[in-house]
């Protein structure tokens, strides 16, 4: 006859039984296994080098940076970064966190250093730069002066030009085309019983012009007819009588040559006492010169 096993297995021998070994221990069901003689194992972390790694590679960008002069404004940022990745990665070298003890201390230095270049470049480029503003603002003044200048002597020569061309009777004027003009002072006129232009009462003169050609070229006289002014600036009328006394200035003047042009005007008794011509050999080129003075 066969015994059935189990499904769990073959049961636990019985202690009295006759087949069990006399000399085994005791065994009980549930009894705790005895220890391992070996630790369980622990995990540890390996260490971590990242911030020192960091530290030097930012602090070689700072200096990089720092050498450029227009990058002076990005330069301090990576620099800054590499003095406080370098610090932390010094704290984990200390820590047994990491091993780069000396690449985190160069990143430091290196930070440092950038830093220095920074401020250094920062400096420098303000100083270049007010250097160059202030001799900008140096070269507008100068040029602003010399205009000044240039614009006073042209204004002087312009009223000295025009003092020039003020005279009185018997001076000369030199225009640009060479021509010498000199207006006497006024002699007295009578007009004959066929004048035209004088009203009586009024006070008549004669006004001689003459013209010489101080040039080695012959000049043409353009405008041989000057304006008088009495003594109030009013024009003065223009006297023609049959006489063949007036001469108007016409044509060429030769080299070395003068002309000569009389002229008579009339002027009212209450402006009789001075007057003022203006004459120009050629109006379209030369401004009018003026001669004045008493009329006796």
């Amino acid at each position: 006859m066969t015994t059935p096993v189990s499904p769990d297995g073959p049961a636990p021998a019985d202690p009295r039984s006759p087949d069990r070994d006399p000399w085994a221990p005791p065994t009980t069901e549930g009894a705790a296994q005895p220890a391992s003689p070996y630790p369980p194992p622990v995990w540890v972390r390996p260490p971590g080098n990242g911030m020192p790694i960091a530290a030097l590679v930012l602090g070689l960008v700072g200096i990089g940076l720092g050498l450029f002069v227009v990058l002076f404004w990005v330069s301090w940022l990576p620099a800054a970064l590499a003095v406080v990745f370098g610090c932390v990665g010094l704290s984990q070298v200390h820590s047994g966190r990491a091993t780069k003890k000396a690449m985190a201390l160069s990143g430091v230095i290196m930070g440092v250093i950038g830093l220095l270049l920074a401020v250094a470049t920062a400096v420098f480029t303000v100083v270049l730069v007010k250097g160059a503003v202030d001799e900008a603002r140096k070269e507008v003044k100068e040029a602003t002066d010399e205009a000044s200048a240039k614009a006073k002597a042209a204004e002087d020569a312009a009223a000295a030009a025009e003092k020039a061309r003020h005279l009185t009777f018997g001076r000369s004027y030199t225009f640009g085309n060479g021509l010498k003009v000199t207006v006497a002072k006024p002699e007295p006129f009578v007009p004959d019983a066929f004048a035209n232009g004088h009203a009586k009462g009024n006070k008549a003169v004669e006004v001689t012009v003459t013209v010489v050609n101080t040039g080695s070229k012959r000049v043409s006289v353009e405008t041989g007819l000057p304006d008088v002014n009495d003594a109030d600036g009013a024009s003065a009328e223009l006297v023609i009588d049959g006489s063949g006394r007036q001469k108007v200035l016409t044509g060429y003047v030769l080299p070395g040559k003068e002309a000569v042009g009389r002229y008579a005007f009339s002027l009212p008794p209450d402006a009789a006492d001075a007057m003022e011509v203006e004459f120009s050999p050629d109006a379209m080129r030369w401004e009018d010169a003026y001669w004045s003075g008493p009329t006796s």
